[in-house]
């Protein structure tokens, strides 16, 4: 947001004097650093992205081996899990442009014809049968809080102020990142025998992510166009 857009919003005139409270307090985001996730309550989350396969399409042999390689990874697991499925209407306006850009550039009648009649019929298509894109996410959670070993005071202090102690202690946030990281790498193994690829997302790609779920109407007319300028620590 540009700096004369905060300005506006946080005119006296608006707010009586006094600026609103950030949007931040209303979220369950702490901070978002080392592609990891870290929540008000303390606890850690690492997002993979995951490719898809038809399942309809496959032989019966091959869908009877997926199924047990699922099951064998549910089985497998000894923390929750969170599979995210995000659906959304294909934007198809900057190929669109794109067309339209070439149809104004054709020199040759027919093709200049054809890319119109191309353009439209891919617009309406796209229109009328509200096809839709989706995403598929595994989130990797960690909590710290079901390590007994620590002491009394160090867990109440981190249950009443949980984002600052993790600011404040690298050394601990680096710890309990290593024991999520080595969750998810189980994890895309266990994938990977199903035949689906999965990555973990990065820091960039997260805050787009979130960007995305938390303002989607806005997301596709203001995009991050740089997310590494966002603040995100």
């Amino acid at each position: 947001m540009a700096k004369k857009e905060i300005q506006t919003l946080h005119s006296p005139r608006l707010t009586g004097g006094k600026p609103g409270p950030a949007t931040q307090r209303y979220l369950d985001i702490a901070l978002v650093r080392d592609e990891t996730v870290v929540l008000n309550d303390g606890t850690l989350r690492a997002v993979l992205g995951v490719s898809s396969i038809n399942f309809a399409l496959k032989s019966e042999e091959e869908q009877e081996a997926i199924i047990a390689a699922y099951v064998g990874f549910l089985n497998s697991l000894d923390f929750p899990l969170q599979i995210v499925i995000q659906s959304r209407r294909l934007n198809i306006e900057e190929y669109l442009n794109r067309l339209a850009e070439s149809e104004k550039q054709q020199t040759n009648e027919l093709l200049k014809a054809q890319i119109a009649d191309y353009r439209q019929f891919v617009g309406e298509l796209v229109s009328l049968g509200q096809i839709m894109s989706k995403q598929f996410y595994v989130v990797v959670p960690y909590d710290p809080f079901t390590n007994k070993r620590r002491g009394f005071w160090d867990r109440l202090q981190e249950i009443f102020t949980p984002g600052a102690a993790v600011r404040l202690k690298e050394e601990r946030f680096q710890e309990r990142r290593k024991t999520l990281m080595s969750r998810v790498d189980a994890i895309v193994s266990n994938l990977s025998s199903m035949s689906l690829a999965a990555r973990l997302l990065d820091t960039e790609t997260l805050i787009e992510l979130y960007y995305s779920v938390y303002n989607p109407e806005l997301y596709e007319s203001q995009k991050l166009n740089d997310p590494s300028k966002v603040r995100i620590e």
